[in-house]
């Protein structure tokens, strides 16, 4: 079973919302619900933490008891339950329905191309010459609270800076390049030490290690061990007076080969794929799109009251006609999907929707 993700008070654009309200007395969507925002202090600065793949099910890991001792509460991810998807949300403190980022793999009508939202290649992997900057509306969170005197600075690593996506992302927000973990605590403690600010700072360990080793792995385990420690090192460094909250972008689940459904069957290749293997946008002919959903047992839904309210046209023209969900032992990989990957998410199954509200 699955549910349109919360957009109402416990999203993550609630929480955007709730910081933004916080900041400057306004917001552009509304707040969270009485008891989540309790859970958020009154501060002169913020510091938002997004620990990438991190969700509520993998606080359940031994390692991760910090983590877990440190949740108030549970969020949701947006649908699709994806990185870009969530990392626009954040930009804009805006639904998908309103940011018009509506998938990993987007298909972009003005291109004629589907696009991957992380990378900005096709699935073929050729470069995509775009106007990044102009990839969201106008004007986005940082926009705002630039605007209303709040200087907005964002911590990533510093390969990031100037990639396709920070361009697309981070317009008129400060990007600081961070080269290690410990790198990334020492600069969110500088520049958080000022009044005035909303720092975002970006740890991408967790996601990472459960895609290409899996859960149970070393690797992961490792990578647990790193936002662990950059987490515990902002409690124990950051002033008093400064709010330390984190969440996540969306969870994981974990698949066997034979858990993922190959979609090679000449007879579907008249339709379009875009999308995420959990949630896969289809163009094209009903039968044929009905008859993927009976072989692959998906379910064929309407993607719009998924992405949240009043979707924009921008929005809709790059949502599929169809989204076939994924059941949650299921990944499905059309042509130009990745299929090498031993995690997955997109979907809304609530290891993949469920993210937490945590406070230092």
């Amino acid at each position: 079973m699955w549910s349109v993700p919360s957009y109402d008070g416990a999203g993550l654009v609630n929480l955007i919302a709730e910081l933004e309200l916080k900041l400057t007395g306004l917001s552009a969507f509304p707040g969270l619900v009485s008891d989540l925002a309790a859970s958020i202090p009154n501060a002169d600065t913020y510091v938002l933490v997004l620990f990438d793949g991190l969700g509520v099910a993998q606080l359940g890991d031994p390692g991760a008891r910090t983590l877990a001792v440190s949740r108030r509460g549970t969020l949701q991810a947006p649908f699709p339950s994806t990185t870009s998807v969530s990392l626009a949300t954040i930009a804009t403190g805006l639904p998908p329905s309103k940011h018009g980022q509506v998938a990993h793999l987007t298909w972009m009508p003005d291109l004629g191309k589907v696009v991957n939202s992380l990378k900005w290649v096709t699935t073929t992997g050729e470069s995509v010459p775009y106007g990044y900057s102009s990839v969201l509306p106008s004007p986005n969170l940082w926009e705002r609270l630039r605007a209303a005197g709040i200087e907005p600075i964002t911590v990533q690593p510093g390969d990031f800076s100037g990639s396709p996506l920070s361009r697309g992302l981070y317009r008129g927000v400060r990007f600081e390049g961070a080269w290690d973990e410990e790198d990334l605590v020492t600069a969110t403690v500088q520049l958080g030490s000022e009044p005035g600010r909303l720092i975002f700072t970006y740890v991408p360990h967790v996601d990472v290690a459960g895609h290409v080793f899996g859960l149970e792995s070393s690797e992961f385990a490792e990578a647990i061990r790193i936002v662990v420690g950059v987490w515990e090192g902002l409690i124990s460094r950051l002033p008093p007076g400064v709010a330390l909250i984190g969440t996540a972008d969306h969870g994981l689940l974990q698949f066997t080969d034979d858990q993922k459904v190959l979609i090679r069957d000449p007879r579907f290749d008249d339709l379009r794929f875009a999308g995420d293997t959990r949630g896969v946008h289809l163009w094209g002919d009903d039968r044929l799109m009905s008859d993927l959903a009976e072989m692959t047992g998906g379910s064929l839904v309407d993607g719009a009251p998924l992405i949240g309210p009043d979707p924009t046209p921008e929005a809709l023209s790059r949502l599929g006609e169809k989204v076939l969900l994924a059941p949650d032992d299921r990944a499905f990989i059309p042509r130009g999907f990745d299929k090498r990957l031993r995690c997955y998410h997109g979907g809304l199954s609530t290891a993949e929707v469920d993210i937490p509200l945590l406070v230092g």
